[in-house]
C-alpha cells in the first residue's frame, strides 16, 4: 500500500478539501466524495447549451460584461427576482459577491456578525479585509435563527449580518416570521444583511429571496448556479438589492472587477433563460438520493450513531456523530481505511458533527453511506476499548 502523506492541520475548508482530495489520489485509493455539496456537473447538459449557442455562429448572448454585466443574464435574474435590472449586480461567483460586498460597505473598524455554525469563508474573507467578526449561535437540531439573539449581539461597530439560507452546513431553511423580524432589526438598528442563498432555489417557493421580499433596503442576496445547477464552472454570481445599497458595490465592482469572464456568463445567460432541463436534472438527481440517506439516517438514529434531523431541502445534512468528538481525526482515519470523505465540522464552527453532501448517483451514494455506517460502529468500538 503506498504510504500516506502525515495528516496536517488545514486553516482552512477549502484547504483541507484539496489536501483530502490528494491523500485519496496519492494513495490510488477510491474516493467517495460525500464532502460535496451540490449535484454533479452535469457535463452532457452543459455541453448541449454550448452546441446549441455556438454551432451556428455565435449566440447574441456572448457580449461584453465588461459595463454592467451581460444584459440578457441580469434581465433574466431581475425577472426570475421580481425586481428592477439595476437592482441585480452580476459577480465572478458568490464569492467574488462576498468579496465585493465587504470591501465595498465596510471601512477599518466595521464589524461582522456572523451566524455559527458556519461555511468558514464567510468570517475568512472579513479577516482577510482587516475586519473584525462576532458570532451569534443556530443550535441543533434545527438551526434557527433567534432574532433577539441576533440584535443582541450587534454592537455599535456592527455593520454586516451574514447568514445562510438554506443553512450551510446544515440545509435548514429560515421561516418567514423570521424574515419579518430580521426586516424589523434592519430598520431599527441601520445594520445589513447579507443572506447566502446559493442553496435556496432547491427549496423552490418556500425559501424566496431576502432581496424579493420587500421587508427592508438594508438587505442583499447573494447567489449562484454553482450549488443548484453544479455549474461551477461557470463562476457565474449575482447580488441582488436594493438600488441604492447595490451602487456603491457596483462602482468598486467598475474599478477592480476584470476577470468576469464573458464566455462563461454568455453560456450562463442561456442557462438561466431556459432553466427547466437543469432544474429537472438537479431534482431527479435527489429524487434517488434521498430515500437513501433517509433510510440510512433512520438506520444510524435506531443505533444510536448519530444526533439530528434531515433537512427537508436541499442536498445536505449536518448530523452529530455520537461518541466521536474528534471529526477532523475521524474524516482523516475513515479517508485512509475506506477512501470515503466527510466534511468535519471543525470547519463550520461545530466539531462533533460532519457535513454530508448526498445528490450523487446512487451506487456510490450507497458505497459511501455503507462504508461510514461500518466505519462509525468500529473507530467507537476501538476507542471504547482503547478507553478500557
Amino acid at each position: 500500500m503506498a504510504e500516506r502523506p502525515p495528516t496536517q492541520t488545514a486553516t482552512s475548508y477549502a484547504q483541507w478539501v484539496r489536501r483530502s482530495i490528494m491523500r485519496n489520489q496519492n494513495a490510488h485509493n477510491l474516493l467517495v466524495s460525500l464532502f460535496e455539496s451540490s449535484v454533479p456537473e452535469p457535463t452532457q447538459l452543459l455541453r448541449d447549451v454550448i452546441l446549441e449557442g455556438f454551432s451556428d455562429g455565435v449566440t447574441s448572448r456572448y457580449t461584453s460584461t465588461f459595463v454592467n454585466g451581460n444584459p440578457y443574464l441580469v434581465a433574466a435574474l431581475a425577472r426570475d427576482y421580481g425586481v428592477s435590472e439595476a437592482q441585480v449586480l452580476t459577480t465572478t461567483g458568490a464569492t467574488g459577491a462576498l468579496s465585493l460586498i465587504y470591501r465595498a460597505l465596510l471601512k477599518p473598524g466595521d464589524r461582522i456578525l456572523i451566524e455559527n455554525p458556519s461555511f468558514d469563508l464567510f468570517a475568512n474573507l472579513a479577516q482577510a479585509a482587516g475586519n473584525g467578526v462576532d458570532r451569534f449561535e443556530r443550535s441543533a437540531p434545527d438551526y434557527a435563527v433567534d432574532p433577539d439573539a441576533i440584535e443582541a449581539a450587534i454592537g455599535p461597530a456592527t455593520r454586516l449580518v451574514v447568514l445562510s439560507n438554506l443553512h450551510n452546513p446544515s440545509g435548514m431553511m429560515l421561516d418567514d416570521a423570521t424574515f419579518q423580524a430580521l426586516g424589523a432589526i434592519a430598520e431599527r438598528r441601520g445594520v445589513i444583511f447579507v443572506f447566502d442563498e446559493v442553496y435556496g432555489a432547491y427549496a423552490g417557493s418556500a425559501a424566496r429571496p431576502g432581496a424579493s421580499r420587500d421587508l427592508s433596503p438594508h438587505f442583499l442576496s447573494v447567489s449562484s448556479l454553482t450549488k443548484i445547477y453544479g455549474l461551477s464552472t461557470l463562476r457565474c454570481g449575482w447580488i441582488v438589492g436594493d438600488e441604492a445599497l447595490v451602487a456603491p458595490i457596483r462602482d468598486l465592482a467598475g474599478e477592480v472587477e476584470f476577470a468576469i469572464s464573458t464566455l462563461a456568463h454568455s453560456i450562463a445567460a442561456l442557462v438561466v433563460e431556459l432553466p427547466q432541463r437543469f432544474r429537472d436534472n438537479t431534482f431527479s438527481v435527489l429524487a434517488r438520493a434521498r430515500p437513501i440517506i433517509e433510510s440510512y439516517h433512520e438506520q444510524w438514529l435506531a443505533q444510536g450513531l448519530v444526533e439530528g434531523d434531515l433537512p427537508e431541502y436541499g442536498c445536505i445534512a449536518f448530523p452529530r456523530l455520537v461518541g466521536v468528538g474528534d471529526t477532523l481525526h475521524f474524516s482523516n482515519w475513515l479517508s485512509d481505511r475506506c477512501g470515503v470523505v466527510v466534511a468535519p465540522g471543525d470547519y463550520f464552527g461545530a466539531p462533533g458533527h460532519v457535513r454530508l453532501g448526498f445528490a450523487m448517483e446512487p451506487s456510490q451514494l450507497e458505497h459511501g453511506l455503507r462504508a461510514l455506517t461500518d466505519s462509525l460502529l468500529t473507530y467507537r468500538e476501538t476507542n471504547r476499548l482503547t478507553q478500557v
